[in-house]
């Protein structure tokens, strides 16, 4: 299929055009960096990764809402398990403190969730049973006996071994069994509990509606590292299309090929800059499928102008360039429409999750494919031109 038939573009002609665009691209990029940076995600930056189970399907915009006010910028929110399971994982750009830091930022976390979700319950005197650690269920069955252990003449070993025991068994049951979150104390009965057990702890436990299943922050310290490992993923992948394409071709068109590249990568990650997206790890796969992407329409232009240099020896490299852009022009166009239409898809109907992956991938196209034709050819030609020029300049031999 062929959407243009025989054109007659004059690429290399308009290379200055060309250029002009991509600085302009660049200084706008490079002017919103400066001014505003990269919105880093907490992969990179550090931040908190909570894993929440609600009994019922959450709002997810109150979510987002609830847990904005508290760290101050948007989650990030996805489903996981099955869409029965209720279960969402948030990613927050705020790191929580250490020893008393933390309790007091997790409680602070809880009781933005308890707003939302469990109005009715802000600041009761009762615990959460869902949010109960072994340790204090264990002190509350020490505390109260409510099965009268003592009162069967039992030692404190005996006793404490019993409640040790009874303790285990029901946070077991809410952890494997209820998956961290009960609906009914009446549940604990299956776990062995005795009526007098839950009789006694409806006094000072309730089931809230949501429970936080997993709480873990990540440091600094691991966003450098994995800062440096994505710089390190995309330089040796830039310096393997280098080696291979001058491998296949001449290491002039590996040169210009990585040229092409960087202008994709920089000028993809300017617009990014100044749309304010997150740059996270999927965002980075979306810049490594770019590259795979920009690379491939680079390769069919090159395999074309390897091809017709053979059937052309007298024309000059100009020409055999602009030839070869205009006879993949048809398939360019198609396959980067096509990708579009599948990045456009993702990012529209796509979701939060998908959304700065999509964005990346549907610029990126766009940049790819222009530069395929535009910039990886132009400096080829430049190449070729000054090579052209040094071997006619004529050579001065000094006189003996």
């Amino acid at each position: 299929m062929e959407l243009f038939k025989q054109p007659k573009i004059n690429w290399i002609g308009k290379k200055w055009w060309f250029i002009g665009l991509s600085l302009i691209l660049f200084a706008i990029g490079a002017g919103s960096y400066f001014v505003q940076g990269l919105n880093l995600g907490i992969d990179f930056t550090g931040g908190t990764i909570i894993l929440i189970k609600f009994q019922d399907a959450p709002d997810w915009n109150g979510l987002r809402s609830a847990l904005e006010s508290e760290a101050g910028t948007a989650p990030i929110i996805q489903s996981y398990g099955t869409a029965a399971s209720n279960s969402v994982q948030v990613r927050l750009q705020k790191s929580l403190g250490t020893g008393e830091d933390y309790e007091r930022d997790k409680i602070s976390l809880v009781n933005a969730l308890r707003e939302k979700f469990d109005p009715a319950r802000v600041g009761s005197e009762l615990q959460d049973f869902n949010d109960a650690g072994a340790f204090a269920l264990r002190t509350w069955l020490l505390a109260k006996d409510p099965d009268n252990y003592r009162a069967q003449d039992k030692t404190i070993q005996e006793t404490e071994a019993y409640y040790d025991g009874l303790a285990a068994r029901l946070m077991d049951y809410r952890n494997r069994n209820a998956d961290g979150l009960l609906v009914s104390l009446d549940d604990l009965k299956n776990a062995g509990a005795s009526d007098a057990v839950v009789a006694g702890l409806r006094q000072d436990f309730f089931t809230g509606p949501f429970a936080i299943k997993g709480l873990e922050s990540i440091g600094a310290l691991v966003g450098s590292d994995l800062r440096e490992r994505t710089v390190l993923a995309i330089v040796f992948s830039l310096a393997a299309m280098l080696v291979y394409i001058a491998f296949r071709f001449k290491p002039i068109y590996g040169v210009g090929a990585v040229v092409a590249l960087f202008h994709d990568v920089l000028i993809t990650l300017g617009i990014c800059s100044l749309a304010r997206k997150e740059i996270s790890l999927t965002v980075v796969a979306a810049f490594l499928t770019l590259i795979g992407y920009s690379i491939n329409a680079t390769i069919v232009i090159f395999d074309r102008v390897r091809e017709n240099m053979k059937l052309m020896r007298k024309e000059s490299v100009s020409d055999i360039l602009n030839l070869s852009i205009n006879q993949t022009l048809s398939r360019t166009v198609i396959t980067s429409v096509l990708v579009l239409m599948a990045a456009g898809s993702l990012l529209f109907f796509g979701g939060e999750v998908l959304n700065g992956f999509s964005f990346v991938l549907a610029i990126g196209v766009i940049i790819g494919g222009y530069s395929s034709m535009a910039i990886s050819s132009s400096v080829v030609d430049a190449w070729y031109k000054r090579a052209a020029a040094v071997a006619a300049k004529p050579v001065n031999k000094k006189k003996k």
